[in-house]
């Protein structure tokens, strides 16, 4: 039986010729990067155990969460990466360069084949060009660095066939936020997805970063493409040399397969609080906008300012709408001034910044206000990820007919007079590094008393929202546990050590941020049982020795709050002792109990 394409790759960099979902390998690495908010926690773990860097050529510095300098602690940390750059022969790709994950792809180190990962969530867009990318944590970007592989569980793949013709005026937004709506946040998680389909072969780049920028937001590893000619010859122009295409064999075995229409697509809209929670755009037509934004790792690209340059020109920016533009790259930037594209954004009335990940890091524009509602090109609109406000997700065509419009509108149907403000009503106004204290005896068996938090998809902002990711201390991390999950604001007060936190699905699904396993361990909780958990999340709490487990039948607990919940780590057995009820969940893996005796991956380097 052949391979997928996934296990293509990973075979390919590691000393197995064939390996198959479940086996765990060791993978070496081509790129290893670490971003702003991150590199300064790369950095310390890296000094603080002593540890080599394997090769500086491959090590990377990507500033993009916070690209116009203008926070101190982000200031603090970027310098923390230049110098020990400077001491390492490390590249920096600074603050004018743009989003990570697409600069490795413009400048021709990621392709076809490659494996990268980087403290960026998203680094799984690198699949738009056939490569393995993957966000990870601070402690396992730095042993990356150090040994030049990293262990990593091969996944089960699924394929899915889009059949048919492509209608007109369907964008890869679209697309991809009818995937989102299909599969939601939790069917494919921990999957890698192969996308094939006659329209597939002819997707641009950029459509095809796009839909894979969304993998994360699907619970799924990656989304992969097989490189058209197109590709290929783009990314061995970047490179400056030439390359085979890495595909999956023809009798490769899927887990699934799934044929799916393209021609019932229709432009859609994710409604605030859930980026998989998508309507047609006709749904929310006339939902009144204060503000619009089109960037991100997402739709930051060429051809997305080419669309929205095409239906701006000539027009206004509806009276009270702020309009925010942000390029991915600086290249793109300057291809956009070299169109004229910026001087039809200016004249329109749009601000442009420059290039980044903008809203979606807290670092540059595209946050809102308390009560603001805005319409974005970003990839998340999860609760607090842009700000206070409520955020609709669209494609740049929608996005910047509502900018027109003053409301949301389908990208066909702007109306000759903006909607425009009223008088309202008053309102009132609104209300990383981590100190690893050694536990010498680490038991199998961790009893508790139990938070049931009975929800889906708690994400990382949820858990730990990125306004703190500035924060190097662990110690300080701990009070701003769930502060931004509604109804659990007041968490870090109440919790007590010793506390085990129980879940529903997907749980730590989002950011690669450490920062929302660390947080736990500041406050003392003892562990988290959950029905399963964001593919990053999982590894950065595995690699801190925190405990983790997964249970399928977590209703049959029949939990309270308060209850004494009783976890064995070595049989898998989760035990409810106030009411003698008894399940069994997954045991630890051997790497996973390896790793939690020693410590945590770092202090086994």
């Amino acid at each position: 039986m052949g391979m997928t394409l996934i296990e293509k790759i990973l075979a390919n960099h590691s000393k197995e010729s064939v390996v198959k979902p479940g086996d765990i390998i060791d993978v070496e690495i081509d790129i290893r990067a670490a971003r702003d908010f991150g590199g300064a926690n790369v950095v310390k773990n890296i000094q603080e155990h002593k540890l080599k860097i394997a090769d500086p050529k491959k090590t990377y510095f990507t500033f993009d969460c916070n690209p116009t300098g203008s926070d101190q602690k982000y200031a603090v940390n970027q310098q923390i990466c230049r110098l020990f750059a400077r001491d390492n022969g490390v590249k920096v790709f600074d603050i004018n360069t743009g989003i990570g994950t697409h600069t490795l792809i413009e400048q021709g180190l990621a392709y076809s084949g490659i494996t990268a990962v980087t403290t960026d969530s998203h680094a799984n867009i690198l699949g738009a060009v056939g490569a393995f990318g993957q966000g990870m944590g601070d402690k396992d970007i730095a042993a990356t660095i150090h040994k030049g592989k990293v262990w990593f569980k091969v996944p089960k793949s699924v394929k899915i066939n889009l059949n048919g013709k492509r209608p007109e005026r369907i964008y890869a937004k679209d697309i991809v936020l009818e995937l989102l709506n299909r599969f939601g946040a939790n069917s494919l998680l921990g999957y890698s997805v192969e996308i094939y389909g006659g329209e597939v072969d002819h997707m641009t780049l950029d459509e095809r970063i796009t839909i894979s920028s969304m993998a994360t937001e699907m619970g799924c590893i990656i989304i992969l493409f097989t490189p058209n000619d197109a590709i290929m010859e783009y990314s061995q122009f970047r490179n400056g040399r030439k390359f085979d295409v890495v595909k999956a064999d023809l009798d490769a075995e899927y887990d699934q397969v799934f044929e799916i229409d393209l021609e019932e697509f229709v432009p859609r809209v994710s409604l605030p609080g859930e980026p998989h929670n998508t309507v047609p755009v006709s749904k929310v037509r006339g939902v009144k906008i204060d503000s619009a934004f089109i960037g991100s790792c997402t739709n930051g690209r060429m051809e997305d300012f080419r669309v929205v340059a095409d239906i701006l020109k000539g027009k206004k920016v509806a009276p009270g709408v702020v309009f925010k533009i942000v390029p991915a790259t600086d290249e793109i930037w300057n291809e956009c001034l070299k169109e004229g594209l910026i001087n039809i954004f200016k004249e329109a009335g749009a601000m442009v910044s420059n290039a980044g990940c903008a809203g979606c890091a807290a670092g540059q524009v595209g946050q809102n206000g308390e009560g603001e509602v805005t319409i974005s090109t970003g990839n998340r609109n999860f609760p607090g990820k842009q700000g206070k406000g409520k955020v609709y997700l669209a494609s740049p065509a929608t996005v910047v007919a509502s900018a027109i419009a003053g409301c949301i509108v389908p990208h066909d149907e702007i109306p000759e007079h903006p909607v425009t403000f009223g008088p309202r009503k008053e309102i009132e106004v609104g209300t990383i590094l981590h100190s690893s204290s050694e536990v010498l005896i680490r038991p199998k068996r961790i009893e508790g008393r139990a938070w049931y938090i009975p929800m889906d998809n708690i994400d990382t902002d949820m858990i730990y929202h990125n306004r703190y990711l500035s924060i190097t201390d662990m110690d300080e991390m701990g009070q701003y546990t769930f502060d931004n999950l509604e109804g659990y604001e007041d968490f870090a007060q109440k919790a007590k050590s010793g506390d085990i936190v129980i879940a529903h699905k997907n749980f730590g699904s989002g950011s690669s941020r450490q920062q929302a396993v660390d947080c736990f361990k500041a406050l003392g909780i003892q562990g988290i049982l959950a029905e399963s958990y964001g593919a990053i999340y999982e590894r950065n709490a595995i690699n801190a020795a925190f405990p983790i487990m997964t249970c399928g039948d977590i209703s049959k607990l029949s939990l309270a709050d308060g209850d004494t919940i009783r976890l064995d780590l070595e049989t898998g057995k989760i035990t409810n002792t106030t009411k003698n009820i008894s399940v069994q969940g997954e045991r630890f893996s051997e790497v996973q109990l390896e790793i939690y005796q020693n410590g945590g991956l770092l202090l086994d380097s």
